[in-house]
């Protein structure tokens, strides 16, 4: 599968994760990180919006240097019982985060915003995560592996994370950083980017 772009497309994001995912569906595409601060107000625990906010943020400033592209932007966020769980500071930090989800379910929010050629949508995708009982011996092998460190909540799904989990309920790729069946199927409709035929 391959896809066509008239316009510029800009991937406002230095994850590796994400560039994989739009790069093996074969959509063309520039990376641009975005380096904005990565504050905006949670208001009324709006998760979703939050997590939206902080996608128009890193859009918006990318934006302003590539007018001629359309700009996507993403942020994930990991939330369990009412607070976000950022990338970890540290190895205790990261063993702390997963002994809390331990047996338990936490929320995955992807914002991703899409801006450019005329074009300013933003939506957010949520997946439930439940983690297995995790013994302190899978915790400290995992995380002296390194993996948590650069990873909203501490681990990642699509690595040894897996591993933690029990189930998912929702969109697995939401859960590795991208939301992909609703971000092509909105830059389709947009126009923004068409199928190939197959010659």
């Amino acid at each position: 599968m391959e896809f066509m772009a008239d316009t510029p497309i800009i991937l406002a994001s230095g994850s590796p994760r994400r560039q994989e995912l739009l790069r093996n569906l074969g959509i063309p595409f520039e990376i641009m990180p975005s380096d904005v601060e990565e504050v905006v107000e949670l208001v009324d625990n709006d998760f979703a919006d939050y997590a939206q906010k902080l996608a128009v943020k890193k859009a918006a400033a990318v934006s302003q240097m590539r007018s001629d592209a359309v700009i996507i932007a993403a942020d994930t966020i990991v939330v369990f019982e009412g607070e976000v769980y950022p990338k970890p500071s540290s190895k205790g930090q990261a063993e702390s985060f997963l002994r809390r989800f331990s047996g338990k379910t936490h929320s995955v929010f992807t914002g991703v915003s899409i801006l450019g050629n005329g074009l300013s949508t933003v939506f957010a995708e949520e997946t439930k995560v439940t983690f297995k009982e995790l013994d302190d011996q899978l915790i400290r092998a995992y995380v002296d592996s390194g993996d948590p460190m650069d990873k909203a909540g501490g681990y990642g799904i699509q690595t040894a994370g897996a591993l933690l989990v029990e189930k998912i309920d929702g969109d697995y790729l939401n859960v590795v950083g991208l939301p992909l069946s609703k971000l092509v199927e909105t830059l389709r409709k947009e126009g923004i980017i068409l199928l190939k035929e197959a010659e």
